[in-house]
């Protein structure tokens, strides 16, 4: 009997079956995830990139800084990347070479990253607006307002709506009221100017002496100070000899720096004076009006001015709560 066996054998077909070819023993990749003085750092993310989107491949280190990834395929050139919060990523390409390989990588140490702080400087508006923050808590014994007086070396200058607001807040400050009222009793006492007696008098020479130191302040200390970019507040020497500080003091009604930093003309601080005695022609009695009136007045004021100004400098500062070192 002739027996006669057949097995037909194609590549990829086994007795007509299709089969698919063998895969390639994939690999591994481990090691220890340290920073820079040796301490182990669990939970630090591991990626594995290949060629290809498939080939991506992830880990993370356990609590003894270990981790190791499985599936590479060999002779294919990997990315890895190793991070953690904190430190600077480590990166390194791996090749395995023999199929089944397994590759143990030394010395995966990660660095402290550079910490980058981003810091936006405070811009000259809002040093200024500090600045008069700061001013407007200087007081006298801790009762007078001393609001237009700077102390600091390098004060910033003034925005025409810091100028406002200062001058505002000194103007209607209730120590500024309460020394109208003050003074509006004592004009009452010696009849001046030629109101009536009686409540309603003093009622109007309140009126007059309150809006004539409103007005000086509000004119002298911030329009005119806006228009010509002038800064209303007296600076504080505070140091030199004595003369050139009487020096410094008796000029300040008539020398004050520009909003550029350099000294100009106190076209303000006279303006102030003039234009808050010049508006008194409104208000007062007839018999008080006239131009003697304006430049009389205007004249007493600068004079008070002087006056106050030689006591900041020599005075003042010393019982001003609130106020900077100079």
């Amino acid at each position: 009997m002739f027996f006669c066996s057949v097995v037909l054998l194609q590549a990829g077909t086994v007795f007509g079956q299709q089969v698919e070819a063998p895969q390639p023993q994939t690999g591994k990749v481990a090691g220890v995830i340290t920073d820079a003085d040796g301490e182990l750092i669990p939970g630090a993310k591991v990626v594995v990139t290949g060629p290809n989107a498939a080939d991506r491949l992830t880990a993370e280190s356990d609590g003894e800084g270990f981790f190791v990834v499985e599936g590479l395929k060999p002779l294919v050139a990997y990315q890895i990347s190793i991070g953690e919060t904190g430190f600077a990523d480590w990166t390194s390409t791996v090749t395995l070479q023999q199929p089944g390989q397994y590759l143990y990588l030394k010395e995966v140490q990660l660095q402290v990253a550079a910490v980058v702080t981003a810091v936006t400087a405070a811009t000259s508006e809002e040093i200024a607006l500090q600045e008069v923050h700061a001013e407007e808590h200087q007081r006298v014994l801790g009762i007078v307002p001393n609001f237009m007086v700077v102390y600091d070396r390098n004060p910033q200058p003034l925005s025409a709506r810091l100028k406002y607001q200062l001058a505002f807040r000194s103007a209607t400050d209730a120590v500024t009221i309460a020394g109208s009222l003050f003074i509006a009793a004592i004009d009452q006492a010696s009849d001046t100017p030629a109101y009536q007696q009686g409540l309603k008098g003093y009622g109007q020479r309140f009126g007059a002496q309150y809006a004539g130191a409103f007005s000086d302040v509000m004119i002298g200390g911030a329009v005119l100070p806006s228009l010509l970019h002038q800064d209303p507040r007296y600076f504080y020497q505070g140091t030199g000899t004595r003369r050139s500080r009487i020096r410094h003091a008796m000029l300040a009604p008539f020398l004050c720096p520009g909003d550029n930093g350099k000294t100009q003309f106190n076209y303000s601080s006279v303006g102030g004076d003039l234009g808050a005695a010049a508006l008194e022609n409104l208000y007062y009695p007839q018999s008080n009006r006239g131009v003697g009136l304006v430049f009389s007045t205007a004249a007493i004021t600068t004079a008070g001015r002087i006056a106050s100004t030689l006591a900041q400098e020599f005075l003042l500062r010393r019982l001003t709560a609130g106020a900077s070192k100079p």
